[in-house]
């Protein structure tokens, strides 16, 4: 379900070359490296950049990193990324940075799957000489940071689901809504970080029977802060990704004055996953496309990357 597919009649040398002239003539010509590398999937990219170097003898990355700037050199160079290598990227500079960004921990290690957070582990030991866990441990705190560690670990359980225990589950987590003590805090986060997905489905459920209330409304009354925002994202993650990740674009886009870390991050994130389903969910939930809402806050050739890759259409605006 994502929006960018394999092109068909794939030439990684032809597209090697386009990007040479573009990138190394008088003035760089944007249009073509949004032609090539928004239509093109990671593994076909990966092969250009490889046709690249052996044509070149230089590194495509940082070839677009040196003729171009601003917004639009993060989605030409995020696109380049494998997908294990850009999360650890993101996670890296949200950790690193100035300002912690804990919107970006939260969107990553509550939406991955245990195989995604272990690739993404590799991948930032290999790209920083440092584990992920080490950082987060020392960069992050309380809760939120116990909650991020135990996602960090990529432990949770696939496939198994027990009734029998799905209403004892259900009863410590509304137990842990009304106490709030550090031991019911440390249950309801181990709770949502290690149960299967199905094993979720039947608590949330069990939940709702005992409590008369959703688990995301009782999260949202008796918590706050990043330790909220956290438990609420696995939560709506568990239910239907595409729908969180509609609802944090719909808030990078309008409630921040166009968050542009946020909106790259996630176009470039989920392209080749469920994009599509993505966009469904956005204009279903907001009235407007998704298309629509970036052609009104972005522009130029900004504007003209991030609308390939959303792959709207014109009746979508």
């Amino acid at each position: 379900q994502g929006t960018i597919l394999p092109a068909p009649n794939f030439n990684p040398i032809m597209d090697a070359q386009l990007l040479g002239g573009a990138l190394q003539g008088i003035s760089c010509e944007k249009d073509v490296l949004i032609d090539i590398l928004t239509q093109r999937c990671n593994s076909q990219r990966l092969m250009i950049a490889e046709a690249y170097r052996d044509m070149y003898g230089r590194d495509l990355v940082t070839d677009l990193k040196e003729n171009l700037s601003h917004h639009f050199k993060e989605v030409m160079v995020g696109l380049m990324y494998p997908p294990a290598s850009y999360d650890a990227h993101e996670l890296w500079h949200a950790l690193k940075g100035v300002d912690i960004e804990e919107k970006c921990l939260i969107d990553i290690l509550a939406s991955r799957s245990n195989m995604e957070i272990f690739q993404m582990k590799e991948a930032y030991l290999m790209q920083y000489n440092t584990d992920l866990q080490q950082d987060i441990d020392s960069e992050t705190s309380g809760h939120f940071r116990d909650t991020l560690m135990n996602l960090a670990q990529g432990t949770r359980m696939e496939g198994y689901a027990d009734p029998s225990t799905a209403a004892q589950d259900a009863m410590i987590l509304w137990e842990a809504c009304q106490q709030k003590t550090g031991e019911h805090k440390n249950m309801l986060q181990m709770i949502l970080c290690n149960r299967s997905h199905q094993q979720l489905w039947m608590v949330f459920q069990e939940f709702q029977n005992i409590s008369g209330q959703d688990i995301v409304d009782a999260i949202n009354e008796c918590y706050d802060g990043y330790f909220q925002e956290l438990l609420v994202a696995i939560v709506l993650c568990i239910r239907d990704k595409p729908s969180y990740f509609a609802y944090r674009l719909y808030n990078a886009i309008h409630d921040f004055g166009f968050h542009n870390k946020t909106v790259i991050r996630i176009l470039i994130a989920r392209s080749e996953i469920d994009l599509m389903n993505i966009r469904q969910r956005y204009k279903e939930r907001y009235g407007k496309s998704l298309f629509h809402d970036i052609k009104h806050f972005a522009s130029g050739h900004y504007e003209s990357a991030l609308l390939a890759i959303c792959a709207g259409d014109t009746e979508d605006y």
